[in-house]
């Protein structure tokens, strides 16, 4: 055990000079991330970024406006 918390993770990504990311390998695997997937960015400007996939966005956002239930 390396003493990270069961599932939790960090990754350093570089930006690009057109302002893209590469998502780690070991991310998109984690989290089944294929090409084509479409993915939410969300940014606050006290908590930073937040990179949620777009399912999962969806689900939270029925949620919240009444829609069917995740």
């Amino acid at each position: 055990m390396d003493g990270r918390p069961v599932g939790k993770n960090a990754w350093t990504v570089t930006v690009g000079e057109k302002g893209q990311i590469v998502i780690p390998k070991a991310a998109r695997e984690m989290f089944h991330i294929q090409p084509g997937d479409t993915l939410v960015l969300l940014g606050d400007v006290e908590r930073g970024l937040a990179i949620p996939p777009k399912a999962s966005f969806d689900r939270f956002a029925r949620q919240i406006f009444g829609g069917e239930d995740a």
